[in-house]
């Protein structure tokens, strides 16, 4: 029998044909607080999902490219079109344009590479992804964005992720929907519980811990995953829930961060050195590690902290590897 990966589950709220709003989520991380000094120009993210209306207003000048591995389309590695909504609505939280209009994503200025790797219903071979993988690195993306999952440990798919970890990419993934709200037993979803992703769990706007996230010891930090507004099929909005709504939080996230950090130490950080600036910019929020890892991403740094912003990261980085 071939296993497969499929996203993460997610509820779908409603759709809406047009909206003009910041979407709470990206306010509630603070990304808005720091476009002043970066919207990520130059960041390319790689987004492994289902495609993505490649022609949505919010979505169409920030895609630079992309490639089909699914076997929509005839398997037509030029068409990444979104037949699911899925990716299209994780590629306008990470960077819906700013136009007066529709939504804006956390880094408004990134780019987008849109690498098909799930079909039109959601689901995908691990080749795929193992594909769509060595695609992002081999055209170079700052970050990959996985809102996927599956109950495999696949070793292929690991060593994908590694090779990607080794060339300095983040590698961003939906923690899992499968949690029944207690710590106290682990769930686990694959990339997602991989030590070398970046595992993000959900919380709701309240900055409450979402029933449905997964825990165990390999979350990282947690984003906004209920409710969120962000681009659909057909140049539409829709509201979604669900850890997959989270991830793209940080995909996102880690493009200003990264952007910003290598501006102030003038030269290119590592992997290691991102994952340690990243984790710096999280607040605990009282719940267990298990559900929320280091706590809610929050990306305004306080005053009286940047004047030892350099002298901190060695720190840091000692502490994430």
């Amino acid at each position: 029998m071939e296993h497969k990966v499929h996203v993460i589950p997610h509820t779908v709220i409603q759709q809406e044909e047009s909206v003009k709003e910041v979407p709470k989520g990206v306010e509630l991380i603070q990304a808005p607080k720091i476009w002043s000094e970066t919207k990520g120009k130059g960041m390319k993210v790689a987004v492994l999902d289902t495609g993505c209306d490649v022609n949505h207003p919010d979505l169409k000048d920030r895609i630079i490219g992309g490639r089909n591995f699914t076997d929509d389309d005839r398997s037509n590695p030029e068409i990444y079109t979104d037949y699911n909504g899925h990716g299209t609505h994780v590629a306008g939280t990470i960077a819906a344009q700013e136009n007066d209009a529709g939504v804006i994503g956390v880094a408004p200025e990134a780019d987008l590479l849109i690498v098909k790797v799930l079909n039109r219903n959601g689901s995908g071979q691990y080749a795929w992804i193992i594909k769509g993988i060595h695609y992002a690195i081999e055209q170079n993306a700052d970050i990959i964005s996985m809102s996927l999952g599956g109950p495999v440990d696949v070793p292929e798919l690991h060593a994908a992720i590694k090779t990607a970890i080794r060339k300095n990419i983040l590698v961003v993934c939906a923690a899992g929907n499968e949690g029944d709200g207690d710590d106290s037993t682990d769930e686990f979803a694959y990339p997602g519980c991989y030590n070398e992703v970046v595992s993000i769990g959900a919380i709701n706007l309240e900055r409450n811990s979402s029933r449905f996230t997964n825990s165990h010891n390999e979350v990282d930090c947690v984003a906004p995953g209920e409710g969120i507004l962000s681009t659909y099929l057909n140049g539409k909005y829709a509201t979604l829930s669900g850890t997959s709504m989270a991830a793209p939080h940080v995909s996102g996230a880690l493009a200003l961060i990264k952007v910003y950090a290598n501006q102030q130490f003038g030269r290119k950080l590592s992997e290691p050195e991102l994952y340690a600036q990243l984790i710096r910019r999280t607040v605990p929020l009282g719940n267990s590690p298990k559900l929320e890892g280091n706590g809610l991403v929050y990306l305004t740094v306080p005053e009286h902290l940047a004047g030892i912003f350099a002298e901190n990261v060695k720190a840091a980085v000692l502490s994430a590897t």
